[in-house]
């Protein structure tokens, strides 16, 4: 093994001591305000609203739960109703909540995304449920292998996801729950993303989240045909929109960051995934929020500003190591 000059390991030495532990994160770094927004809001919405919903209850609990397993601290009573909820599937149906966020396949579909990171971040250790879940899941999926959410829109949302990031997340799920319990559905949504033709950004990102360790030439064609449009639609100063020459929104950002965080191969990975955090973070609320990227733009949600919060936070999470790299001079990217 080569040796380490001494100047560079007492450097390194040096940046290890200064960097916070795992659970350990300034009060006001971008995402220890975020995981407080979210640690507030997620319960208080069962609290006032007498029910659950995806927004608090899957796409912000999710984030919460990708936080809680990286050792961040997350309070326990943040979360602890969410699970209860997560761990009774058969349930969800039967919610009580109703409006335009109520489409009970996406619900599915996000709740099961949420409670297979709360038994990975070891807030919940009930398979069962996630088998029943995904059970729930896999039922939905439609003859050609998609999972068909908000198909009559241009392009999704954080609070809707449309079809492509609805496959990609119900995959994980079934993944998560089985591979082999659920091959079937697992290979039909992988034939589905292998021939997705993704029209704009969310959906392209959606199909590399989805194809995530394929190497088979098919798969490597439609990751290329999906960093084409990310490369193109890149906003002038980071950050993404749902199309080339379009604002960059923080949704539209979250889901390609998320994207790149495995795919080390790619050559401008490194510069899209700072300007990306650069234009999260500078569009952060004070308060820990992010403003809600809504379809058309400009629009007040609550509901988006939840999964957009969530999201931008599972971004951040997703490439913070890209921050320890940088402080390194040499660090491989």
């Amino acid at each position: 093994m080569p040796s380490i000059p001494l100047t560079a390991a007492c450097f390194l030495a040096t940046c290890l001591a200064a960097s916070p532990g795992p659970g350990a994160l300034g009060a006001e770094a971008p995402e220890a305000r975020a995981i407080a927004y979210l640690g507030r809001e997620v319960p208080r919405w069962q609290a006032e609203n007498r029910c659950f919903s995806c927004h608090n209850d899957g796409d912000a609990a999710r984030a919460l739960f990708r936080a809680a397993r990286l050792g961040l601290a997350v309070p326990d009573a943040a979360t602890a109703g969410t699970v209860r909820w997560l761990e009774r599937p058969e349930g969800w149906d039967r919610n009580g909540g109703d409006g335009p966020f109520n489409d009970k396949v996406l619900a599915r579909i996000q709740f099961a995304a949420a409670l297979a990171d709360a038994i990975d971040a070891g807030r919940s250790g009930d398979a069962g449920a996630m088998a029943r879940a995904a059970g729930l899941v896999a039922g939905d999926q439609i003859e050609g292998g998609s999972w068909r959410v908000d198909a009559e829109a241009a392009v999704g949302s954080p609070a809707t996801y449309g079809t492509a990031l609805a496959t990609a997340m119900a995959r994980r799920s079934l993944v998560a729950a089985g591979p082999k319990r659920f091959a079937a559905p697992i290979a039909a949504a992988d034939r589905w993303l292998r021939k997705a033709e993704a029209r704009n950004v969310p959906d392209a990102a959606a199909v590399l989240i989805g194809l995530e360790g394929a190497d088979d030439a098919e798969a490597a064609a439609r990751v290329r045909r999906g960093l084409d449009l990310i490369r193109r639609a890149e906003a002038a100063r980071g950050g993404w929109g749902p199309f080339p020459n379009t604002p960059a929104e923080p949704f539209d950002t979250a889901v390609v960051l998320i994207a790149l965080a495995p795919r080390r191969g790619i050559a401008e990975r490194a510069g899209w995934i700072r300007r990306g955090r650069a234009f999260l973070i500078a569009s952060q609320h004070p308060d820990g929020s992010w403003p809600e990227t809504t379809r058309p733009p400009d629009g007040e949600s609550y509901a988006e500003r939840l999964s957009t919060s969530g999201w931008a936070l599972q971004a951040l999470l997703a490439t913070r190591d890209e921050e320890a790299e940088k402080a390194v001079p040499g660090a491989s990217r």
